[in-house]
């Protein structure tokens, strides 16, 4: 792909991520539903275009915590991605930009305690969302009447 050449193929994963603003998610993800809505583009052009993506910025890649294969973010209107940690939700999947002051603490205290300078565009913390949490609790809490 040239300077800013556009394919069918790149606008629909584009689509995809402009839809699934706040979720990490990989490229079998992303090859599953362009094929449920009839669009059929190949598994390795969808790696073509997601490597192409993460080189400009648009998307942040990263490796699964069992180093299975890369998952993709995207960015949306966060080009600071590299300066915050990421939080991910395990059931809904939802990511999170952890965007606060507390951060530069966070950073300072791993580099001068510990000798570490922390990596922040390939960092995600994983947990529950507050959304989740409280649909949980709202179920258990159900269940124990």
């Amino acid at each position: 792909m040239q300077n800013g050449y556009k394919t069918k193929s790149r606008s629909y994963i584009m689509d995809f991520f402009e839809a699934h603003k706040e979720q990490i998610v990989s490229a079998a993800d992303i090859h599953h539903y362009l094929e449920e809505n009839g669009k059929q583009v190949n598994l390795a052009t969808i790696y073509r275009n997601l490597d192409k993506m993460t080189e400009e910025g648009i998307l942040l890649k990263y490796k699964t915590a069992k180093d299975e294969h890369a998952v993709y973010q995207y960015t949306d209107g966060h080009p600071e991605c590299h300066e915050h940690l990421h939080l991910q939700c395990v059931r809904c999947g939802r990511v999170i930009h952890l965007e606060c002051g507390f951060m530069k603490d966070i950073r300072a205290h791993l580099e001068e305690h510990h000798g570490f300078a922390l990596e922040c565009s390939s960092s995600v913390l994983y947990g529950m969302c507050r959304e989740c949490k409280e649909m949980e609790s709202g179920s258990h809490e159900k269940n124990h009447e």
